[in-house]
């Protein structure tokens, strides 16, 4: 394994020791991203841009706006003046909109039941709107993505439960075929128990019932899905053809005492440094690609506890019994200035059965990481989103994203949070963009080498001195990314779509590499 870390960031001058003004990017940046235009639905926090999916055939992006229970049309004509020309409501087929993706001429939209219980459908649109065929799916549809070839529709049910946690669905993953509209139910009846590395969350819960697939990556040949199982911290590989899940991948567990992060918003500050933790990886989106004729997927390594009214696992490390030997120096280390307020999990840690924990577990890996297709962790970006975001925003780093005055508000708590990743092939080079939910902006690596990828830039499109609640603080909580090729873009190059969940804004960036 190789890990990416504070020597690229050395070389590119960052430790320099001058802070740069938010949101500007190093002249050694080799890509940037330039601000074309966006789309203001002036909603804040009400999730009202979430996921995209673009149709070149007529330039046209189709978000999700969840706070409408339904999909945005903009016309992308002009980048530089995206504007709305339809609203698709799907109210009548369920509770909530989830995800959308295109192909060709067809739109795939998932939509969540009334109830966690209840199926979810998935509805086929015309680049119009017009309705072309519903099919139903499992408990709560979170994602939906297109074979490559549009022949198949690959869909997670995520089955979360209810939040007294009195009910729980099963979670799977459907399988649509296009051409008559077929759909294989996927379960995960044949396995007993989880691999190493991996974890069923709440004691007592069934394995179908804990597991929670939350995004789907595609093979080139389109013949295996991976789909990523977030607070399982774990992946699924499923045979699209067999319509199985032929094994389930276990992610381990990210040593933070090699790997630095900010672990306290009562330190004072930006402090990264080394601790006694283990960070579950718990990717949401996952990218696959091809290099050689092998396959690697890239995870961006959010974390996710479970945390509902009926059940919670998580607790900070100060109300926490930590073992005597294992953690000498418990007083020192479950002070607030130190571990006390990072987020852990009460349901790993004892590994002798006595009661206390020996090890101290952390939501998410503050990281994008690249794996082969049999779970090898074949490279991680170590604390480089830590360093670079401490480094660029000064006294904004980890901050929230619903307000302004929150600097360092979120290190006790996954950080920058990066949430979405997506590849572009841009010169014969192979780029990966990840998008922070908290701190905001995106960064992007060349992972053309899957075993070297290399920092290329951050970009934040976000205006510290604005308020955020009325809609002047520019982009907030990043959720979904789309790539637009040149071949595809309607300015002939290309570009970037950003939608963001809590400004409520969707925008447009035109990318420039170097």
């Amino acid at each position: 394994m190789r890990i990416h870390g504070l020597s690229i960031l050395t070389s590119l001058g960052l430790f320099s020791g001058a802070i740069l003004l938010p949101g500007t990017a190093l002249a050694e940046d080799e890509l940037r991203l330039h601000l074309l235009g966006t789309y203001e639905t002036q909603l804040f926090d009400k999730s009202a841009a979430e996921i995209s999916a673009f149709a070149p055939s007529v330039n046209r992006l189709y978000v999700v706006n969840a706070d409408a229970a339904g999909i945005d049309i903009l016309d992308l004509s002009d980048p530089a003046k995206p504007s709305k020309v339809n609203h698709l409501s799907f109210a009548k087929h369920g509770a909530s909109v989830n995800s959308v993706a295109v192909f060709g001429d067809l739109v795939a939209v998932a939509v969540a039941g009334d109830k966690v219980e209840q199926p979810g459908k998935v509805i086929f649109l015309s680049l119009e709107g017009e309705e072309k065929a519903v099919v139903t799916v499992g408990a709560n549809p979170d994602m939906v993505a297109f074979t490559h070839d549009g022949a198949k529709l690959v869909v997670a049910n995520e089955g979360e439960p209810s939040d007294d946690y009195t009910v729980d669905p099963e979670g799977s993953i459907s399988i649509i075929t296009i051409a008559d509209m077929k759909v294989a139910h996927v379960d995960f009846a044949r396995f007993d128990d989880v691999p190493a590395g991996m974890r069923i969350v709440k004691p007592g819960a069934s394995l179908a019932a804990d597991l929670e697939p939350e995004y789907v990556g595609i093979s080139r040949d389109n013949k295996t899905a991976y789909v990523t199982l977030q607070e399982n911290n774990g992946i699924a590989v499923v045979d699209l053809e067999s319509a199985e899940v032929t094994s389930l991948i276990g992610l381990g567990y990210k040593d933070h005492s090699i790997h630095a992060m900010d672990a306290s918003n009562k330190d004072g500050g930006r402090n990264i440094r080394t601790w006694p933790v283990k960070g579950m990886y718990q990717p949401d989106a996952i990218a696959v690609y091809e290099v050689a004729g092998k396959t690697y997927l890239v995870t961006a390594n959010e974390g996710d506890a479970r945390d509902y009214d009926g059940w919670s696992e998580e607790a900070i490390v100060a109300d926490i019994t930590l073992d005597e030997t294992a953690f000498p120096n418990a007083e020192e280390i479950q002070a607030e200035g130190a571990l006390g307020k990072l987020k852990t999990t009460t349901t790993m840690g004892d590994t002798d059965g006595d009661g206390d924990h020996d090890e101290i577990y952390a939501f998410g890996a503050r990281s994008f990481s690249i794996w082969s297709d049999s779970g090898e962790l074949i490279y991680d970006s170590g604390d480089d989103f830590e360093r670079i975001t401490s480094k660029r925003l000064g006294d904004n780093f980890n901050s929230n994203n619903d307000e302004n005055e929150s600097g360092d508000k979120r290190s006790d708590d996954k950080g920058p949070e990066p949430e979405g990743v997506v590849l572009g092939e841009i010169a014969g080079r192979t780029i990966a963009f990840i998008g922070l939910e908290r701190v905001g902006g995106v960064m992007s690596y060349d992972v053309t080498d899957p075993r070297a990828p290399r920092f290329l830039g951050y970009e934040n499109n976000r205006n510290w001195s604005g308020s955020a609640s009325a809609g002047k603080a520019g982009d907030l909580g990043p959720e979904g990314l789309t790539f637009i090729p040149s071949n595809q873009s309607p300015t002939g190059r290309d570009m970037l779509v950003v939608t963001n969940e809590v400004s409520g804004t969707t925008s447009i960036f035109e990318v420039g590499l170097n």
